[in-house]
């Protein structure tokens, strides 16, 4: 009976002490090295097509969503003729 409610406590020992196993390279100073760089481009798409395409996105999302807006608007100031 101790048997069986002491194990589920080795098996958690043992996949969170196996689990710190794994070694990370540090990308931080390549990171760096690339966003200081001092090459024109904005710091926003310096990450490479990635970043570029989310600021596309945002930027078409933000215009569509503004000119929806003012179009929603100027149908809600002429409300439509009851007959």
């Amino acid at each position: 009976m101790l048997r069986n409610l002491l194990a589920p406590h080795q098996i958690t020992q043992r996949t969170v002490s196996t689990a710190s196993c794994r070694q990370f390279e540090n990308k931080v100073p390549e990171k760096q090295k690339l966003f200081q760089d001092g090459n024109g481009i904005p710091v926003h798409l310096k990450g490479g097509i990635a970043d570029a395409l989310l600021y596309r996105a945002t930027m078409v999302l933000t215009v569509g969503g503004t000119m929806y807006a003012m179009y929603q608007l100027g149908m809600a100031s002429f409300p439509k003729k009851q007959n």
